[in-house]
């Protein structure tokens, strides 16, 4: 009699979780994004497990984008909101001091960069993102009495007006884009330290040739690693080159630790790969142990606020400070940061192999365990310009200058796959692909780049080997799937644009 009854369980638990789909569908925003294209229930969840309403169990390699360093309803931040709720404190106090806040800043201080710490002050913003970049950007105008800012293609900063103009859209804020060093697809066609270096004198010379257009500006905002971007790592040569520009021009440097922070890289905050200490850093998702709170960070002789001049009703959120000093202490005593750089280097080199196999991987890049996997066409021609240089193809190696491959005289790029080849175009239309096969199996992934064309894991840190290796494999015959799919014609050809984006 069991079986029955269990079968009439399961065709319950599928009705009810078409049903809030349905439901979901009929009456919320056609801006929805993850809902579009992850079509789950969630009911319950712990660490790097989602269970369905209609009792499907996934591994999840989203994290709330980012926002789960532990995983879902870890042990030591469900202790510390229940600690809160039973202690009887109020909840929200708008900016008043409580001990809840007090121990937050003081585990965040402890985390911060050298030279930062000892002289920093701290704004608790609105609870998103993209309220303490908005907070960020104002600062430093009224700090510098300037107008202007200086961003980077391929950067997300957030969707409010003065995030999304410093992130590429349209906006009144004047902002002078500047190119952001990769590999794969080098704006100038050579990848590389050479690349970073010409993307650095592109800066210097936009600065100081008063011929430029571009007045001195009031900041300078860049991601450590480039998320929505298309997960693109920052040289730290380069990072340091652009702290030294700006510290010589009087530009404060804001670092936008939104998403690499609380040791998603493999080091407590994405900068520290590269040493620098910015001026001020904008940080929110893990700080909050799963629950909204953002912050910014900034040097004191920045602090020329009048009281009043940002503010949100929201910034006093007692059971997020909590959470948040519990996430940061967690992952700051067990030396989680460490343990992101050590699984996301085996997890990459393991997608190496997989990108060997199938030429529809352009590119494995990442750092720590924030890791892309670009899926292109490898039968198109990219369209962007390429360096030709003359020389042999160990010298241009050497140099990370283009190397002459395959009898059409094309050029490679030396990318993060240690491969020499032509960049080809993005193809949305196989990452898609790729994301629901991935989720047919299993696995909850995000896809990001310019074209949604690149496959992205943000696993918590908390992700164990065995874990680590199932993601991989499912990742893998995923790919394997969607290439059948395109090999036999079941989807079309590729290409950028392809693909509506999602988000």
């Amino acid at each position: 009699m069991t079986e029955p009854v269990a079968e009439d369980v399961r065709v319950a638990e599928t009705t009810a979780h078409e049903g809030i789909l349905r439901r979901q569908s009929a009456r919320e925003s056609a801006a929805r994004t993850y809902a579009r294209s992850l079509p789950i229930v969630p009911v319950r969840a712990r660490g790097l497990t989602i269970e369905g309403a209609d009792g499907r169990r996934y591994l999840d390699c989203l994290s709330g984008a980012g926002t789960l360093a532990l995983g879902h309803n870890h042990p030591v931040v469900l202790e510390a909101i229940r600690r809160v709720l039973d202690s009887g404190a109020p909840l929200s106090v708008l900016d008043l001091a409580t001990p809840v806040k007090d121990a937050f800043t003081t585990e965040l201080f402890s985390t911060l960069p050298p030279g930062l710490a000892d002289r920093a002050r701290v704004q608790f913003c609105g609870p998103a993102g993209t309220d303490a970049v908005e907070a960020a950007l104002k600062l430093v105008r009224l700090a510098t009495g300037r107008t202007g800012m200086l961003a980077f293609t391929g950067a997300y900063h957030g969707m409010t007006a003065g995030s999304l103009a410093v992130s590429g859209g349209a906006s009144d804020l004047r902002v002078a884009r500047l190119p952001y060093p990769q590999d794969y697809r080098c704006p100038f066609g050579v990848g590389g330290p050479r690349g970073a270096e010409l993307a650095a004198r592109w800066t210097e010379s936009l600065l100081d040739d008063p011929k430029s257009g571009v007045p001195l500006p009031a900041g300078m905002i860049l991601e450590p690693v480039q998320g929505e971007g298309g997960v693109h790592p920052a040289p730290d040569d380069w990072l340091r080159r652009m702290r030294r520009i700006t510290a010589e021009r009087s530009i404060p440097l804001i670092a936008d630790e939104v998403q690499t922070g609380v040791g998603r890289t493999g080091a407590f905050w994405g900068v520290g790969h590269s040493g620098v200490t910015p001026d001020v850093m904008v940080l929110s998702k893990a700080i909050g142990g799963s629950l909204p709170l953002a912050v910014v960070v900034y040097r004191d002789d920045l602090d020329v606020w009048r009281p009043g001049a940002h503010a949100g009703t929201f910034r006093g959120n007692q059971l997020a400070m909590a959470a948040g000093t519990a996430t940061l202490a967690h992952v700051r005593e067990n030396g989680l940061a460490a343990r992101a750089a050590d699984l996301g280097a085996r997890m990459m080199s393991q997608l190496h192999c997989l990108a060997a196999e199938f030429p529809c991987i352009g590119d494995v890049r990442g750092r720590g365990l924030m890791i892309g996997v670009e899926l292109v066409d490898p039968e198109g021609r990219d369209t962007g310009a390429r360096f030709e240089a003359d020389v042999d193809a160990d010298t241009a190696a050497d140099a990370g200058l283009p190397i002459p491959v395959g009898a059409d005289g094309g050029t490679g790029v030396a990318g993060s796959t240690g491969r020499v080849r032509d960049p080809r175009p993005a193809d949305p239309a196989l990452a898609a692909a790729v994301q629901r096969e991935c989720l047919h199996r299993g696995l909850i992934v995000e896809l990001g780049g310019r074209h949604d064309s690149v496959v992205r894991l943000l696993p918590p840190l908390t992700i164990s080997d065995e874990q680590a290796a199932a993601v991989v494999d499912r990742l893998a015959d995923a790919v394997r799937a969607a290439w059948r799919q395109r090999e036999t014609g079941e989807l079309g050809r590729g290409g950028a644009g392809a693909r509506p984006g999602a988000r």
